[in-house]
């Protein structure tokens, strides 16, 4: 009978899938020149709001300023990614082009990893084909390198970390054929990586009470375990807790992550709004009278100025609201259309590959619930979750991508559980 030690080392992926993936990423970084990143509207697009704060960082403002000029303290984007990118900064230079190639050059490691995890799932839940062709396909599929390799923001991170998660929680049930081993080490690990995971993309933290609950209904001891997770909850607040005593202190309000709800609602959903996220949430102009009432105001008292307007609105166009969110279900799964200045043959490619893995995902889901693959109950919630506030606030394609290590496998799996109909016999 085989030992614990060696079930578990069988789903442990080759590390030529990482190197591969590495290698690839920042050739693709290095040779297309995707470091020199425009310098339209003051170097906006080198990491839009997280850009701003990180030079804020840098430049002795402190954590401040996600629009143009100096703006004052803000909370409008969780603070994990913008102090990376501020080390980066500190160290290579604001805005330079050797900055630019070192955050890239994270991001793809960040992206790089995550095949090892989409690979360990694929081989605890299905097999090692499934794993192997899961492996590759996120190791060298385009669409899966995209936002490591262009984006300066927080994509990549967020979607290595929960795929992480993904795999400590099968761990910890024993998928795949090794014993359940929820140890207090990996507990406290669980509880470090959803702290990570708020202060990088908190809307994924809908997922943490199901994905908790999922753990503990596998533990053969559930006393112990359940005196565990609170071990992990006391990790994940230790994480959040600095950051929201900040916040207390700087705007004597409680922000538990984020601080700008109000704001993104209106622009979302208020008159005009049509879905997209491609709405600027203030103007770019510093003397714009949207950013003087912004600096004016403080960001606290502007976001609930803008939530009180957007509640006012909806209040009296519930069908509007009801219009636009159908739409962003849809385009959260069928892609959001690009700005007009795009060919349209090019947009026609761009948004049939986008939806047609968004339906291959979600056919190998339904097969894999309909045939009781481990863990697929789980994934189902991720589906169901994970898009949730975006349907009813704003949308964008890369709001999927944390998704997209499971759309892979699925898609894998869907594929290779095809069969040749059979031909019925001459009579």
């Amino acid at each position: 009978m085989p030992s614990p030690e060696s079930i578990s080392k069988q789903f442990k992926a080759p590390l030529v899938i990482f190197w591969t993936a590495l290698i690839v990423r920042i050739a693709y970084v290095t040779i297309a020149h995707t470091y020199h990143i425009r310098t339209f509207q003051d170097h906006f697009q080198f990491g839009w709001e997280m850009g701003r704060i990180a030079r804020a960082l840098a430049t002795g403002y402190g954590y401040s300023d996600p629009f143009v000029g100096h703006t004052g303290p803000t909370a409008w984007v969780p603070p994990l990614y913008p102090l990376l990118l501020a080390g980066v900064f500190k160290i290579f230079g604001v805005y330079s082009a050797a900055s630019a190639w070192v955050i890239l050059a994270l991001n793809s490691v960040f992206s790089a990893a995550t095949a090892l995890f989409v690979y360990e799932i694929g081989a605890r839940c299905y097999n090692q084909r499934v794993a192997k062709w899961s492996g590759w396909l996120w190791a060298l599929y385009p669409a899966a390198m995209q936002y490591a390799v262009h984006w300066v923001w927080e994509m990549s991170l967020t979607a290595m970390l929960f795929t992480w998660v993904l795999v400590l929680a099968l761990r910890m049930r024993g998928i795949g054929g090794d014993e359940p081993k929820q140890t207090a080490g990996r507990w406290v690990l669980f509880g470090a990586l959803w702290g990570m995971i708020a202060l990088s993309n908190a809307t994924v933290l809908l997922f943490l009470p199901v994905c908790g609950i999922w753990i503990l209904l596998g533990a053969r001891q559930p006393g112990r375990a359940i005196s565990q997770a609170a071990l992990a909850g006391v990790v994940f607040l230790a994480f959040l807790t600095p950051w929201i005593v900040r916040n207390w202190q700087v705007f004597h309000v409680f922000v538990p992550i984020r601080g700008n709800m109000g704001a993104e609602m209106y622009v979302g959903n208020g008159p005009g709004s049509n879905g997209f996220a491609f709405m600027a949430t203030l103007p770019l102009v510093e003397r714009d009278p949207e950013t003087i009432r912004y600096r004016t105001l403080g960001e606290v008292e502007y976001v609930r100025e803008q939530g009180e307007k957007a509640d006012a609105y909806l209040k009296t166009h519930h069908r509007h609201f009801a219009e636009i969110s159908l739409k962003r279900f849809y385009f959260y799964w069928a892609s959001v259309p690009h700005p007009v200045e795009h060919s349209a043959l090019a947009e026609f490619g761009r948004e049939l590959s986008f939806c047609f893995v968004s339906i291959t995902g979600v056919l190998g889901l339904l097969l894999s619930l309909k045939n009781r693959i481990p863990a697929s109950g789980l994934f189902a919630w991720a589906f169901l979750l994970l898009p949730l506030t975006y349907y009813f606030v704003t949308v964008a394609a890369r709001f999927r991508h944390p998704l997209e290590p499971l759309i892979a496998i699925f898609s894998v799996y869907l594929f290779q559980s095809a069969r040749p109909r059979r031909q019925k016999p001459l009579a």
